[in-house]
């Protein structure tokens, strides 16, 4: 093959470095992807004269996104295997028996090890552009630049999607704060304490304290199926139902009844939430409090000792109406510590793959000196034997706890 000559080799260099000027001003004007992938097409296709070409990029997969002068149309055609090793420019006689075979060459654009896209390239010419060094460098580099400046391209949305998605975590993190009480009563004949550790910026637990009138108060907590921002969108639905029911209401039967219904047409059975309720009236000292499928709490009765409150029903939103559900009803009680808490806590996971459980809280309240300790004393307690447990494993779930003494 004769060499250019020296006239055709510079009109040929004007060709290319106009191109790559073109090139980087619309990389500079930030055009869309789009837009880059017609630059390249026409650069190689009218200004170098290349007869061929399909372009296959790697985004989720490898997609065909620039394609001319073939017999069939590369849109839409899955690379075979065979290519995604390709490595370094090499001839398609390797690849005879596929349909790519009309192709003379194909090229591999890398990028720190990565092959980002391939580019196959032929021609009914001997004196084909690319069979030139010099031209098949230049293609390289123009793919290079195009490929690199695209996958950018990509890592800027990407970044702006993450951005965006922290922020919607850290505004539904302030609304499920809003769902806890900003203050829990500390005087002489009530104590109020709740902890709350969060597995990830948003969990699906919920606690409250909600004065009914000037002798009776709901304490409560909840755990709802799942993890993230369904999760405390669907409890901050269920913290307003429960407040808007309290005030129509103070019949915990009928107010748990209501919610099931509620979140059962909410999440239509894909969802559903674990619930105990407990109202508390201090002038008659008694507790009625049912028990929706939660962990029981701990009632520890200086007269009656301690006990574990399971009276109730199945978990709310997984089936209407519910199967059965019963109130568990507490009288002559005035000096009781009542100790709340959802599954994060006793399905804590050690290095042996044992599960914290619900014996070592029973051990605990069972030891008479927790009738000295105040709330906060306790909950660090229990945080302090729940690390000290867990060793190097991490936590896998919310944990609230939530204790109310009165006396």
């Amino acid at each position: 093959m004769e060499a250019l000559s020296l006239k055709n080799r510079y009109e040929l260099k004007e060709l290319e470095l106009n191109a790559l000027l073109e090139v980087t001003q619309a990389i500079n004007s930030n055009v869309p992807e789009e837009s880059l992938y017609k630059i390249f097409t026409f650069t190689l296709r009218s200004n170098l004269n290349l007869k061929k070409l399909a372009l296959y990029v790697l985004d989720d997969q490898w997609e065909c996104k620039a394609n001319f002068g073939t017999k069939e149309k590369f849109t839409g055609v899955k690379l075979p295997d065979c290519f995604m090793q390709v490595r370094e420019v090499c001839s398609l006689k390797k690849f005879e028996e596929t349909r790519f075979s009309e192709f003379d060459i194909v090229l591999p654009v890398a990028h720190k090890n990565t092959t980002l896209a391939l580019v196959f390239l032929g021609d009914e010419h001997a004196d084909n552009y690319f069979e030139h060094a010099e031209g098949l460098k230049f293609i390289q580099a123009l793919s290079n630049i195009i490929i690199v400046a695209i996958e950018n391209k990509k890592l800027v949305r990407k970044q702006l999607q993450q951005e965006a998605f922290r922020k919607e975590l850290e505004i539904a993190s302030d609304v499920q704060q809003f769902l806890f009480p900003e203050k829990l009563p500390q005087t002489d004949r009530l104590k109020v304490e709740a902890s709350y550790l969060p597995h990830d910026m948003i969990g699906g637990d919920y606690y409250d304290y909600i004065p009914i009138n000037k002798n009776q108060f709901l304490l409560c907590v909840a755990d709802v199926s799942g993890k993230g921002i369904p999760a405390a969108l669907m409890m901050s639905n269920f913290q307003a139902s429960l407040r808007t029911l309290l005030r129509q209401t103070p019949n915990l039967r009928d107010i748990v009844e209501a919610l099931n219904y509620q979140v059962l047409e909410n999440t239509k059975g894909e969802k559903f939430i674990t619930f105990f309720g407990a109202i508390y009236d201090i002038s008659l000292k008694t507790m009625v409090y049912v028990n929706a499928g939660h962990n029981p709490p701990f009632l520890l009765d200086r007269k009656n000792g301690l006990r574990m409150l399971e009276e109730g029903s199945t978990v709310l939103g997984a089936m209407h109406p519910l199967p059965f559900i019963n109130e568990g009803f507490v009288t002559d009680i005035d000096d009781f510590l009542l100790f709340c808490y959802t599954d994060g806590l006793t399905e804590t996971i050690n290095e042996q793959g044992s599960e914290f459980g619900i014996d070592r809280l029973h051990q605990y309240f069972a030891d008479p000196a927790v009738n000295i300790k105040g709330l906060n004393e306790i909950h660090q307690d229990i945080i302090v034997s729940l690390d000290a447990f867990k060793g190097r494993n991490g936590y896998h779930d919310d944990i609230t706890m939530l204790s109310c003494r009165v006396g």
